[in-house]
Formats: structure tokens, C-alpha cells, sequence
């Protein structure tokens, strides 16, 4: 059965504000067929000590998974989280390792680690994400921080692990590789999409004025950006590559970090409109675990593959596309990505 690329569906006709509503009272929650057995494979969740990372971790471990690995910023937190996880699924290996998504040397001795310790590597998730209501720079990589995190060093963990991937995963089966990404980007404004450079102005608010709601949208919208780009670059039948929108969930602490009357509103949205952590959660199971090479190079929606967002068809897109590429894998030479991503056409 020939299944449509996100690239290749029309852009959604609905507002930022209909989409929303949609998903969220209208998509049905879709789970894994019951005779779903991950009996052997080894997982990474990042950001899986709390949230939807965490629920992320149980749902995995209940399909039998044999080893999950909890890639976290707080090894304290996340070794409360797996004691938990143990106690439910004592036949399961869990193990919890340290990663700081905004530290660039914290990424490379995580990857290191994986290529040294790991046998096997079926399925990794990339959770972690942040929300700032104030702008900051990041100050490892003079980046702002939101961009830093959200993007810059998520698309270079992905890179880096993407090798392991291919040649641990289980024969016959491609190793598969979840992006958590956000419906948010497809109400994204880019206002600096013209900018040369590009990622370098985010880091100035004179140039690009902050706007806390937009930063969060448009870094996920850089995430759409990106992978129409690096999914030609990996063959399905290695890896498969996706970006998954959880939906807004109550209970995420993807907000943490806010506080006042813009907490006190999300809160209230949360409450209102939130799915709840166990069906937000299960995005990424079926991102990671269900779909198939069909959903390679795709943003996966409301548990559907769904359109990237609207400013990805227009036609001058395909400059700033080229551009955010050019830019990222320049910052990426010090680990050699474009080299990682040519072997892996081999």
C-alpha cells in the first residue's frame, strides 16, 4: 500500500488555531497491536526521568523491551525515575546515563558511550526540549538558548547517533530514530528567514526581536526544515527518521521554567484542552515503534502522517532550507557531521 510523504500532502487549509482544536478534542488515540514485542531491542529516551519522557519509558517498557537507557540532566531525578520503572518492570535492563542537551562535549561523551557500551541500539527518542520566557544565551555556544536545545543539539545528536543505529540495530530491521517536534510550528512567524546569517541571528534581539511564544514554535519549525533535508541523506531500510508532535499534554513540564500569568494561562489550556501524559506519551510509540518506512522523512501528528508545516511549501522556503543546512553543518565540522552522513550512503 503506497502511503503520501509529508512533503508530498498538500498544505493544511485550517488556521494554527482550528489545527489545535482538532487535535486535541477530535484524534483518537491509536495504540500498539497488542502483540507488539520488543523482546531484545535497546532504547534511549532522552529527558525520561519526568513527563512524557518518563511515560514514554513505561509504555516502551511494556511491550517487553529488553533495555532502555535514560539519557537525563540530573542523574539524581533520573535514577528516582528508574527505580520506579524497575520496580514495574523487573525484567528489563534500565540503565541511566548523563546527557546535557546544551553542552556540545556532554553530547560527544554520551555518543562515545553508546558506541562503546552498547551491543545493540534499536530505537532512540529524542524528548528533550525546553520553553524560556526570557531571552538567554547559551553559554558553551554563545546560541540562543531555546534554538540551542531545541534544535542545534538535538539535530546534532541525531546525526551522531544515526551510525549506531544502522549498524546495531537488529538484522532485518531498520533502526528507528523519533524526533519530538510541536504542532506549534505550523503557526510559527520566522520572522528572520531571510537572515544571513541564519542562526546566528537568533542570538541577537536587536535583530530578531524575542517573542518567547515564537522562538518555542519556530525552533520546532526548524525541525521540519531539517529533516526534509537529512532523510535524504539515510536509507529506510536502515533507519527510519521522524519527527512526532505529542500534542499539548496535562501534566508535561515541558513549561517548567514559566512562571506568572503566561503559567497561569498555559495552565489553564493544560487543563482544558491537554491530553493526558499516557496518550501524549503514546506518539511516541507509535512514531518509534508502529509506523513504518512510510514514515521516513515525516512529521507524524495525532498519531497520523500529517503535512509539514504551510511555510515549508512556499517556494522561496527552499532557499532557507539550504541556507539552515549550510549553517547547521558548519557548526556541526568539528565532529565531522557531513562525514558521518556520506558514510552512512555507503
Amino acid at each position: 500500500m503506497a502511503h503520501t510523504k509529508s512533503i508530498d500532502m498538500r498544505p493544511l487549509k485550517d488556521g494554527p488555531a482550528r489545527i489545535f482544536l482538532k487535535s486535541q478534542f477530535c484524534a483518537k488515540p491509536q495504540w500498539p497491536p497488542k502483540s507488539t514485542d520488543l523482546s531484545g531491542n535497546v532504547a534511549v529516551i532522552t529527558g525520561g526521568s519526568s513527563g512524557l519522557g518518563f511515560h514514554a519509558c513505561k509504555h516502551i517498557l511494556s511491550y517487553k523491551l529488553s533495555h532502555l537507557i535514560l539519557a537525563v540532566r540530573s542523574v539524581k531525578k533520573g535514577e528516582e525515575a528508574a527505580a520506579t520503572l524497575r520496580h514495574e518492570y523487573p525484567g528489563a535492563k534500565i540503565d541511566v546515563w548523563e546527557l546535557e542537551m546544551g553542552s556540545y562535549d556532554s553530547i560527544q561523551a554520551f555518543v562515545h558511550r553508546v558506541e562503546a557500551n552498547l551491543p545493540r541500539l534499536d530505537i532512540v527518542i529524542l524528548n528533550s526540549g525546553i520553553v524560556k520566557v526570557d531571552f538567554g544565551l547559551n553559554p558553551s555556544t554563545g546560541h540562543e538558548d531555546v534554538v540551542q536545545v531545541n534544535y542545534i543539539s538535538t539535530m546534532l545528536l541525531a546525526i551522531l547517533l544515526l551510525p549506531a543505529l544502522k549498524t546495531k540495530s537488529s538484522p532485518g530491521m531498520p533502526g528507528r530514530l523519533s524526533i519530538v517536534g510541536s504542532g506549534t510550528a505550523y503557526q510559527a512567524k520566522f520572522p528572520n528567514r531571510t537572515m544571513v546569517p541564519l542562526l546566528q541571528s537568533f542570538d541577537e534581539p536587536k535583530i530578531t526581536p524575542w517573542d518567547a511564544g515564537d522562538r518555542y514554535a519556530t525552533s520546532k519549525l526548524l525541525g521540519h526544515l531539517f529533516i526534509t533535508k537529512l532523510a535524504g541523506y539515510v536509507n529506510p531500510n536502515d533507519i527510519v527518521v521522524n519527527i512526532v508532535d505529542p500534542g499539548l499534554c496535562k501534566g508535561s513540564d515541558l513549561h517548567r521554567d514559566v512562571h506568572g500569568l503566561v503559567s497561569a494561562v498555559l495552565s489553564l489550556a493544560k487543563s482544558t484542552a491537554g491530553r493526558t501524559l499516557e496518550d501524549g506519551s503514546s506518539t511516541y510509540i507509535d512514531a518509534a515503534v508502529v509506523k513504518g518506512k512510510e514514515s521516513h522523512g515525516c512529521f507524524v501528528m495525532d498519531w497520523e502522517i500529517r503535512p509539514f508545516a504551510n511555510m515549508i511549501y512556499d517556494l522561496e522556503t527552499g532557499s532557507v532550507i539550504e541556507r539552515l543546512w549550510d549553517e547547521t553543518m558548519a557548526e556541526f565540522e568539528f565532529v565531522g557531521a557531513r562525514r558521518v552522513l556520506e558514510e552512512l550512503r555507503k
